[in-house]
């Protein structure tokens, strides 16, 4: 009996410990469409997307011309769905691009503008929703070549980022509500037509990758699509055989499904494409939610408001808004990308313009803390951001405490901070040892002038003791 009570007590501690792997065990699903790849892409064009730091996106088509009203009513929604508001008949709206002359119109102006801002990489429309399309495509008649306008303005758009030394991305939408074969859902008598459409969105994707060999990636809209949703062999194939025609291509997350329908990330729980796309109007709160993946945040200025819309409501961001955001997502290894909107005249608005020329005159003093910079492994205080390059750390600063005092905590084996000073103009700041916390971490205070009042978010650099000698501790450049 004794013997007996002794085997059943052992089988149940080895199935605990079973129940416990199988608990914590990476799940594992036989996938033909899941991810190709676990981990992070680290070739050079992926370190040259990881590096932009700011991006611009450029929300622009024939729904511009309307402007978010129709018939004297105010539409509430993105002004670039007001296609699908019930006061806007189709017909009307499908006949706007016949108004579509935006003389204002000139890509070096935007580019300059761009890189005035201190943006590395640019988004462009090249077809929204509604299926027009900015560039001359033969697949359609539904482009900007009907126009009165008529000029490629992809084309001129490509050209002009590409002089200023911005890359560029086109978005691409497959949803095409002017194409006879799209559908939303598909149902039995649906697939055979829908074929055709997905022969054309192929067809186009293509034809802009052969017209613009100079860009360097896609970025898909529109894909949640249950109808889209369930072509996993066919966008994974599409896919394979994008990135062959043009190497080095940056494919984001939102362009398919794996065959369950899992979007983003497959049923594996792997990323799928090359970075996270699914930060949309929101970033997040910790570095551990984007579960150490590259990602990017679009990010509109009014609520909600991507393509023009005449009448902005609600709260519109300041720069400082901005830029608080854009360091936020630095410091946790992401892009962040402004939207702009142009009118239907082909002008950049004023409020627009304004916060690019703020952003810009900040990025200017300092990008140093933005540009080529990540994840610092420290303790988030209340005053802003770290980020960090090679040997440096920032301090980017968006509360200023009334002591005047920057608290830094380190681990009790990481690096001992040697020396600081102000980004914008070189002034050494005092470093006070304060002592440790209770889990034993050294706390530190950066001493700021007396009386400084900056006005805006600065940036304080901090270099660490390499030798560690202040207390002994060999350097640790991973901990800091």
């Amino acid at each position: 009996m004794r013997t007996r009570n002794l085997f059943l007590t052992v089988l149940a501690f080895i199935l605990t410990i079973s129940a416990g792997e199988a608990q914590t065990k990476r799940p594992s699903v036989t996938l033909q469409h899941g991810a190709h790849r676990i981990g992070k892409r680290m070739d050079a064009d992926m370190q040259r997307w990881r590096e932009y730091g700011l991006g611009q996106f450029l929300h622009w088509g024939v729904y511009a011309v309307a402007g978010g009203h129709w018939n004297g009513k105010y539409y509430a929604g993105a002004a670039e769905w007001i296609r699908s508001w019930n006061e806007m008949p189709h017909e009307d709206y499908d006949n706007l691009y016949r108004q579509f002359n935006p003389t204002g119109f000139n890509a070096a102006q935007w580019a300059k503008q761009a890189a005035e801002m201190g943006a590395k990489y640019m988004i462009i429309t090249t077809k929204h929703h509604d299926g027009f399309c900015l560039w001359h495509s033969k697949y359609t008649n539904y482009t900007v070549a009907r126009t009165p306008f008529k000029r490629d303005i992809v084309k001129e758009l490509v050209d002009a980022y590409t002089k200023e030394g911005i890359d560029v991305y086109l978005y691409f939408s497959v949803i095409d509500w002017n194409h006879p074969g799209y559908r939303a859902i598909l149902r039995e008598e649906d697939r055979e037509v829908y074929e055709t459409f997905k022969q054309f969105t192929r067809n186009q994707l293509i034809e802009l990758l052969t017209a613009f060999p100079k860009v360097k990636g896609l970025w898909f809209d529109g894909t949640w699509d249950k109808a889209w949703v369930e072509q996993a062999a066919f966008a994974d194939a599409l896919e394979s055989e994008l990135r062959a025609l043009h190497p080095g291509l940056i494919i984001g997350s939102r362009f398919r499904a794996d065959e369950y329908g899992k979007r983003h990330y497959d049923s594996n729980g792997d990323l799928m494409g090359d970075y996270e796309q699914g930060w949309e109007r929101n970033l997040p709160e910790s570095f551990d939610e984007v579960r150490h993946n590259d990602w990017d945040c679009v990010m509109t200025v009014p609520e909600n408001q991507w393509g023009y819309h005449s009448d902005w409501r609600g709260y519109v961001k300041t720069s400082h808004d901005l830029i608080n955001m854009l360091v936020k997502c630095v410091s946790m290894n992401g892009n962040f990308v402004l939207n702009f909107g142009p009118d239907g005249k082909g002008n950049i608005r004023q409020e627009e313009t304004k916060l690019a020329k703020e952003i810009g005159e900040w990025m200017k003093i300092n990008g140093e803390a933005i540009y080529g910079c990540s994840h610092v492994d420290l303790k988030k205080q209340d005053w802003g951001y770290f980020t960090r390059k090679q040997d440096k750390i920032y301090m980017t600063v968006f509360h200023l405490p009334v002591n005047g005092l920057l608290t830094l905590e380190t681990p009790k084996d990481g690096n001992i901070p040697s020396k600081a000073w102000l980004l914008s103009d070189k002034r050494t700041l005092e470093i006070i040892s304060a002592g440790r916390n209770k889990n034993n971490h050294r706390l530190y205070h950066i001493a700021l002038p007396e009386g400084f009042s900056p006005g805006a978010p600065f940036v304080v650099v901090l270099e660490t003791d390499k030798d560690g000698q202040n207390d002994g501790n060999a350097y640790q450049p991973a901990k800091i």
